[in-house]
């Protein structure tokens, strides 16, 4: 017969195997991973958010004010050059242009759409022109040196971005060149900082642009198609027979935007 003191001990022998056996593990596990996970997605955003802090920092003394009209002046290697506005050519009509790729003089009556949009092939210049009068950045690059990684940066810097364009320029003399009316910079390396200070300086600037606010939008079939945008051809040097001037003597070639007031 097995006395109440070993039945005790028998008793508190198996309880103490069921709350082992009972210990969720399993669920602890599940748990940790859970809140470790958490923790890096928190910790990540936090990076990010400061990383975001620090650039909008960094870009503050290039965007645009009352006191500080022109803040690509401060950037390293811009060119600039005074443009007067509204001087347009016909569809059929080439600008002997004095830079390349050009930043500013005539140009063609529609705009190329110039919100966001990263063109896979070369666009003519005097409808990208157009563009920059109305407030829009063009990033110009050359096909046979910005490829793969590179590529997709710059293509990450303008996807989506209102009043911005991006587009291959063949035989571009430097990998990479920025335009705004009446600037211009040209890069080698995609990840250089100065190519988000220029954009900050100058996209939009009410300062520095001729027609700013207006549209970037594309005009459809029958103007600027963008999805069958009109196709680059090289520009005739100047004083080139049967070219149209950069700028225009006669102030009767001034005309407003098709469809504006």
């Amino acid at each position: 017969m097995v006395s109440g003191k070993n039945s005790k001990a028998v008793r508190n022998a198996r309880a103490s195997v069921v709350s082992r056996r009972s210990t969720p593990w399993g669920t602890i596990a599940a748990v940790m991973v859970v809140v470790l996970f958490a923790a890096g997605i928190f910790g990540y955003a936090f990076v990010q958010n400061r990383a975001s802090d620090e650039q909008r920092a960094a870009l503050e003394k290039f965007t645009p004010s009352a006191q500080n009209q022109d803040p690509s002046t401060q950037i390293q290697g811009v060119v600039t050059q005074p443009y007067a506005g509204g001087q347009h050519v016909t569809a059929d009509q080439q600008v002997a242009y004095t830079h390349s790729p050009p930043f500013g003089g005539a140009h063609d009556g529609y705009w190329a759409a110039c919100n966001g949009v990263v063109y896979p092939t070369a666009v003519r210049n005097e409808n990208l022109v157009h563009s920059l009068e109305h407030g829009a950045v063009w990033i110009a690059y050359n096909p046979d040196q910005i490829t793969g990684d590179a590529l997709a940066t710059l293509e990450r810097k303008v996807d989506g971005e209102q009043y911005t364009v991006m587009s291959p320029y063949p035989d571009l003399d430097s990998p990479v060149s920025l335009q705004s009316w009446g600037h211009q910079l040209k890069l080698t390396d995609v990840n250089d900082p100065r190519i988000d200070q220029f954009i900050s300086s100058l996209r939009q600037n009410q300062y520095t642009h001729p027609e700013v606010g207006a549209s970037c939008a594309a005009t459809g079939p029958g103007a600027f198609d963008q999805d069958n945008p009109p196709a680059f051809v090289p520009p005739p040097a100047p004083g080139t027979p049967g070219s149209e001037p950069e700028v225009s003597a006669a102030g009767a070639s001034v005309a407003p935007d098709p469809g504006q007031p």
